[in-house]
């Protein structure tokens, strides 16, 4: 098989790479294309022996000279495919701001499009809908987002004003963010809070003010998976429930978010175990919704919580 076409698509995409970042490490290279280093190696000296300015600094990676830049180039139509897409989820599931920030980038984009191929794509995106489950911000809060990522990329600390679920008033808080992220349908940030002497996560939706101060952070913060794996080493206790099969799906669909481990099928029912980091409130009010299905088979104080919000629920309704 002819490897030349194959290797000329990916020293192109090399380039393009080198254009999108200041450094670009061999190794994230060779991840991306699935070749090893040494072909990465062979490809670097491919471009500079055509021309292309680039420097390399070892152990830090690759970068082309500044003001180096090649024209724009032309987008495929599964490329195009794939913004149409993030627009989409763009206008739907972040703040107004970083979604007419988008829109503006996308009107770019087309610009440089072929006429058979702006046909093309307003055909698809004609006919491309997303819909958001519910709110993402609040309303007196909307910009909620941009201002965390302005923050982040200035090192800058904000001061928001937030609701939590037990308080029946919101509180104001310096906080340094260290970064977004997207889970069970909502947007959270984590941050290290100055209130509270720590690092705390925060909903959007909860977020009823934000303002981006001039104050620099006053700490050298890990990367976001850092504190992250960290929550994930919280306390667990190990539950398993017997389920009826017709149910499964259903607990699929949330499993992930209350500690799923493994399944095994038991006749005509399925085993499932789990990690749980509560058993108090989140495991047993999730495990009744589908109580008529499923039988606890451990822990003891599992069944008897369950049991507990059942007489509960019997006193107020008789």
């Amino acid at each position: 098989m002819d490897e030349t076409p194959k290797r000329f698509d990916r020293i192109v995409a090399i380039l393009i790479q080198l254009q999108s970042k200041k450094i670009v490490k061999a190794q994230e290279l060779a991840h991306r294309f699935d070749v090893s280093l040494r072909t990465i190696y062979r490809d670097i000296r491919t471009l500079e022996a055509s021309g292309v300015p680039i420097y390399s600094e070892a152990g830090v990676g690759y970068a082309l000279m500044d003001g180096y830049r090649l024209p724009p180039v032309m987008f495929t139509r599964e490329e195009v495919s794939s913004f149409i897409a993030a627009e989409k989820l763009m206008q739907k599931f972040t703040d107004p701001s970083l979604g007419s920030h988008y829109a503006s980038a996308m009107y770019k984009l087309k610009s440089v499009l072929r006429g058979t191929d702006k046909d093309w794509l307003s055909n698809v995106e004609s006919r491309i809908l997303m819909q958001a489950a519910e709110p993402l911000f609040h309303d007196s809060s909307p910009n909620t987002l941009a201002l965390l990522f302005e923050s982040i990329a200035e090192k800058k600390q904000i001061i928001l004003c937030y609701k939590t679920l037990e308080a029946e008033e919101p509180t104001k808080r310096n906080i340094e963010p260290v970064g977004v992220f997207h889970d069970h349908n909502n947007w959270y940030f984590l941050g290290y809070c100055h209130l509270r002497k720590d690092y705390r996560q925060f909903r959007t939706d909860r977020i009823q003010g934000i303002k981006k101060t001039e104050f620099d952070f006053t700490i050298e913060h890990d990367s976001l998976e850092t504190y992250l794996v960290k929550n994930e080493t919280i306390p667990t206790t190990k539950v398993r429930i017997l389920v009826e099969k017709k149910v499964l799906n259903y607990l699929r669909y949330e499993q992930k978010y209350h500690g799923f481990v493994s399944e095994k099928e038991i006749g005509n029912q399925i085993e499932m175990t789990f990690m749980s980091r509560d058993i108090q409130e989140g495991f047993p009010r999730w495990i009744l919704m589908f109580g008529d299905y499923a039988r606890i088979l451990e822990p003891e104080t599992l069944r008897t919580r369950v049991l507990e919000l059942i007489e509960t629920y019997k006193k107020r309704h008789s």
